[in-house]
């Protein structure tokens, strides 16, 4: 039997209306209809009217009325404080629903009604009817990644990678995340590959930084990596992870300018950068494919960076990656404070 069939039509009120004013039982009539005997008395008890008589129009009022007061009432009801909050993180910070549900989840531990589920968000976001609000919230929801299953292709070997700079040479350490300080980097292209900007996320933190480029080739990127990150603390410069793109041809210059270790991924292997890869999808959504670059300044840059560093990632147990960068850098402090006896 179909979800439909278990309930009453027309034709089957019309049924038992018929059959009740000829007198059959009620067990007759659930044989007739191939019904159990409980459905039927429900039933005749919804329609039935003074006169004890049985009315099919009066019991479908009465059924139609409860089914409205049995329906689960909405969570995300527009213009609530919670519809709000969801709104706004959604579209405005860029935040994933599962990120906005698990913050709600630990700002209000022991108020299940002032949180909902990533699930729920989903399904508020598609039920909205057309218009520029569910438009707004459906692009937020897109990474405008390029085709599933499509290879990054690069120039392999073109930077000239010593067998020493192979990432299967790179300390365990860093694959463990273990200790701050390691970074992936990675260029985002423009239109036509004329304009780019620079990536770098941290590996334990997820922290990111992005780095306008004047151009896309090696002076672009020692020029680039160079400013942006030696505004970053010695301790937080350990390593960069890159793959084997001509803009690294200077990587030399770059190890020694930063005091950084510098290893490359093997040809055609992404995934070796996986937290960079991941990042660099979601900032298409700042940056779609097709976009010019070259008009991206290094102030708007760094909200953008400022958006992904405040979003709480599963990762990090609902963290964001500022907060993880924050307690690395008060860690570092107070060993330092310990060892000088400060």
């Amino acid at each position: 039997m179909d979800r439909r069939s278990k309930h009453l039509s027309s034709e089957e009120r019309g049924v038992i209306f018929a059959e009740h004013n000829r007198g059959s039982s009620q067990g007759n009539i659930s044989q007739l209809l191939g019904r159990p005997a409980s459905t039927i008395c429900r039933e005749l008890a919804r329609g039935r009217q003074v006169d004890g008589s049985y009315c099919p129009t009066a019991a479908r009022r009465v059924y139609d009325e409860r089914r409205t007061r049995c329906r689960r009432r909405r969570r995300l009801v527009e213009g609530s404080s919670l519809h709000r909050f969801v709104h706004d993180h959604l579209v405005h910070r860029r935040w994933s629903p599962e990120q906005i549900a698990q913050r709600l989840r630990h700002m209000k531990p022991d108020d299940p009604s002032a949180r909902v589920s990533h699930e729920t968000i989903y399904a508020a976001i598609y039920a909205q009817p057309r218009g520029g609000l569910k438009a707004a919230m459906v692009e937020a929801l897109r990474q405008a990644k390029p085709a599933r299953g499509r290879r990054r292709t690069t120039l392999a070997g073109s930077a000239m990678v010593p067998e020493s700079l192979r990432i299967i040479n790179r300390p365990e350490e860093i694959e463990a995340r273990q200790v701050p300080g390691h970074w992936e980097g990675d260029l985002i292209k423009g239109a036509f590959n004329r304009s780019s900007v620079g990536t770098l996320v941290e590996r334990k933190t997820r922290f990111v930084i992005l780095c306008k480029m004047k151009g896309n080739g090696a002076d672009a990127v020692l020029g680039s990596f160079s400013r942006q990150m030696k505004r970053l603390p010695a301790a937080l410069r350990k390593s960069m992870t890159y793959d084997r793109g001509s803009e690294m041809a200077c990587h030399p210059e770059l190890a020694r300018r930063l005091k950084i270790d510098i290893w490359f991924c093997d040809p055609h292997a992404p995934w070796q950068r996986g937290s960079n890869e991941n990042t660099n999808g979601l900032l298409r959504q700042f940056m779609p494919k097709g976009t010019d670059l070259g008009d991206a300044t290094q102030t708007w840059l760094n909200d953008v960076a400022a958006l992904m560093n405040n979003r709480p990632r599963k990762t990090l147990g609902w963290r964001t990656p500022a907060e993880a960068m924050a307690d690395e850098i008060a860690a570092f402090r107070s060993t330092v404070a310990l060892e000088t006896g400060i």
